[in-house]
């Protein structure tokens, strides 16, 4: 995808494309699952943690990422493809491995409805499945 695409996104939910927010847009989309800030911080050399962390905030903020309890207790992130800036339209579940530690989206698995007690206010769902991704499922097979 070009960089014009990551502005056009950025756009769209009324982010402002600097430099850094299009790169740290380009390295969610490349890396294709959901990242921790470490992850993010040895893909992207050209930018510091607080740059990196400021970006997410932002694209937070308008919609543009998801952040995720990712399985192991560190938060993860991955590029929202909600077409609304100001709500998420693009929940799905995820699945943690527990042995290689990679959260997946689980794309085509929508959250189920859920409901809540009068009174409550939810303002996000996680849904982690947590087991064996398929190569460290065949793994364990062989042994």
């Amino acid at each position: 995808m070009s960089a014009q695409h990551f502005v056009d996104l950025l756009e769209l939910h009324d982010v402002r494309p600097t430099a850094n927010r299009i790169v740290i847009a380009e390295a969610l989309a490349h890396m294709g699952h959901p990242v921790s800030m470490s992850e993010l911080e040895g893909y992207i050399l050209t930018i510091d943690k607080s740059g990196i962390y400021r970006a997410l905030a932002e694209f937070r903020k308008h919609h543009l990422v998801h952040a995720i309890d990712g399985g192991d207790s560190e938060i993860k992130y991955e590029l929202c493809h909600s077409r609304n800036h100001g709500q998420d339209d693009d929940r799905h579940a995820h699945f943690f491995c527990e042995c290689c530690h990679q959260t997946f989206c689980l794309d085509y698995a929508a959250i189920p409805p859920i409901s809540i007690p009068d009174g409550f206010v939810a303002s996000s769902v996680n849904y982690m499945v947590k087991g064996l991704c398929p190569d460290c499922a065949r793994r364990q097979n062989r042994k």
